[in-house]
Formats: structure tokens, C-alpha cells, sequence
């Protein structure tokens, strides 16, 4: 084998280089790891704690607000409107079934005891509003309904499913909530007595 030196200088750039992309990319590394670091941490100080724990807690995280427009109704109702009162919040779509289920029960609680300061708001989510104006014909709910276009609303409250239902004090605090669907009225009677203490 004859000696080439231009080859061999070839080989040892090629090797220099190599070399000097390793050191760069250990360079990167830790800054990449720092950024990851900063952003996993700026992503969790914006993403509310979720409600489901405070309650689990026995905490009383307070609701957050929103203003949306009415289904069944003209204009647009917002929480803060509603300070003041009692408010249970239920969450609903027209493609659930025991949605339809809660409906008359959700009626119920609105009439027995609108006269003492409850007020019932159904949300509707993740829906063509054609279809949520059939639930509310099919349902015939007097109390208000609302619709959560964009989603913003149910993402605050950290919904995982409908139905869900919270309620939620005078001073606008979160006491409890039915992570689904709930179809006996002596537990909405109890939870609705609850909170109007």
C-alpha cells in the first residue's frame, strides 16, 4: 500500500470535523435540556390546577368565569351575572344519552328551589348549534343554557366527559361536583340542599 498524503489529510479534516460536531452537539445538549426545563415549567404556571384535586383536597377553588351566548334565550349570561346566587353548572351535549337523562331532574332542582336563590345554567359543549337547539326543543328546559363554542369554558372547568355538574357557592367557590351522570333526585335534592346552606 502506497502512502498518500493528501488522502491522510483528508481523513484526519474528516476526523477534525467529526470531532468538532460532537463538541458543538455537547454544547447544545444542556442549553436544549435548560429550554425544555423553563418551558415545561412556564407551561405548568399557565395551566390552572385542576379542580377535581382542590375538591379532593377539600379545598373550594373558586369557578372560573365566562360569558356565553344563550341557547334558549337572547343575549348572553355570564357568572359574574350571577353572583350573588347558587349556581349549578351543568355541562351537556346533544349526543349524550345520559345528558337527556339528567335534563328532567336538572328541571326539577330549578323549580323546587329557584325561589331561594338556585339558579341552574346548562353549558353546552362540542356541538353544531342545529343540534343543541334540538336538545333544548326535545328537553324543554326553562332554565338557561348556554353554548361553549370555542371550548374555553369547558377546558377551565377541566372537564373529562359529559355529563358533569358543579356547584358552585354565592361568592362564586366550587363545593362539589358529579363527574357524570347522575339520575336519582334524592342525591341532587342532597347536593343542591348543600349548597344552599
Amino acid at each position: 500500500m502506497v502512502f498518500d498524503p493528501k488522502r491522510e489529510s483528508s481523513a484526519v479534516s474528516e476526523r477534525d470535523a467529526s470531532r468538532r460536531a460532537q463538541a458543538r452537539l455537547l454544547w447544545l445538549l444542556p442549553v436544549i435540556a435548560l429550554l425544555a426545563v423553563v418551558g415545561y415549567a412556564s407551561l405548568q404556571k399557565q395551566r390552572p390546577e385542576s379542580i377535581t384535586a382542590a375538591l379532593a383536597r377539600g379545598e373550594r377553588p373558586a369557578a372560573p368565569e365566562f360569558r356565553l351566548g344563550r341557547l334558549n334565550a337572547s343575549g348572553a349570561l355570564g357568572l359574574a351575572d350571577l353572583r350573588g346566587k347558587v349556581v349549578v353548572l351543568n355541562f351537556w351535549a346533544s349526543w349524550c344519552i345520559p345528558c337527556k337523562d339528567e335534563a328532567p331532574l336538572l328541571e326539577r332542582v330549578w323549580q323546587t328551589y329557584r325561589d331561594r336563590g338556585l339558579v341552574v345554567v346548562g353549558v353546552n359543549i362540542q356541538d353544531l348549534e342545529q343540534e343543541a337547539r334540538r336538545f333544548i326543543a326535545q328537553t324543554n328546559p326553562t332554565y338557561s343554557n348556554v353554548r361553549d363554542v370555542d371550548g374555553a369554558v369547558h377546558r377551565a372547568y377541566g372537564l373529562t366527559g359529559v355529563p358533569e355538574t358543579f356547584f358552585i357557592t354565592r361568592d362564586g367557590r366550587i363545593i362539589r361536583k358529579f363527574p357524570g351522570a347522575v339520575v336519582e333526585w334524592t342525591v341532587w335534592r342532597d347536593a343542591a340542599e348543600e349548597l344552599l346552606r
